[in-house]
């Protein structure tokens, strides 16, 4: 008897299972709105924190392009503190997670992920392997998604990705994944079990 095809959902996390804080918390934090914020911080900083290439200390340190310096562990606590849930995707996870359907967080972002699952709690429904501050690769680099497969241990085309970036989503496609852009949780809802029941 052939055996059933292991199928996988690899979700990303900001902006797909969680409001992602920054464009909020940024502004208030720093003073200023976020085109003027743009200007003065570096654009490789965030990018090496969130492939674990520097640790959070030299991220505060150089996160602006004058390095000057603030209170980062309050900025960091700012952005845990308005992490939340998108409408929705909690039941839906619950539900999938009831159903044995495997799952992972195939994010780019740093080790704040463990203060964002202390906060969410959603490691009770995805395994994190694939954040990019552990695997040093982040989305839309092929090789995320050549790992996100090998870690997920099915094929491309039984994996589905879900993301709310166009690029990201074509990436997957382009690798072979099944990709879909992230609206809400009711279109996703409907993806994933076209999904799940397809032969």
């Amino acid at each position: 008897m052939t055996e059933p095809r292991r199928r996988v959902l690899l979700w990303d996390v900001m902006d797909t299972l969680v409001v992602d804080p920054f464009r909020e918390v940024m502004p208030t934090f720093f003073g200023m709105d976020l085109n003027a914020l743009g200007a003065l911080m570096s654009r490789k900083a965030w990018p090496a924190f969130e492939r674990g290439e520097i640790d959070e200390a030299t991220y505060f340190a150089t996160a602006f392009i004058d390095q000057r310096t603030f209170d980062g562990p309050a900025f960091r606590e700012a952005m845990v503190d308005a992490y939340r849930l998108i409408p929705g995707v909690e039941t839906l996870l619950a539900e999938l997670t009831d159903r044995g359907v495997p799952m992972f967080g195939f994010s780019n972002y740093s080790s704040w992920y463990l203060r964002l699952d202390e906060r969410m709690e959603l490691s009770r429904f995805l395994d994190w392997q694939l954040v990019s501050c552990r695997t040093g690769l982040r989305k839309p680099d092929a090789l995320s998604y050549r790992r996100a497969v090998n870690v997920a241990a099915a094929a491309p085309e039984d994996c589905l990705f879900i993301d709310d970036r166009e690029v990201n989503v074509e990436a997957a496609r382009e690798s072979g994944l099944v990709a879909h852009r992230f609206v809400d949780s009711e279109a996703a809802r409907k993806v994933i079990e076209d999904f799940l029941s397809a032969p």
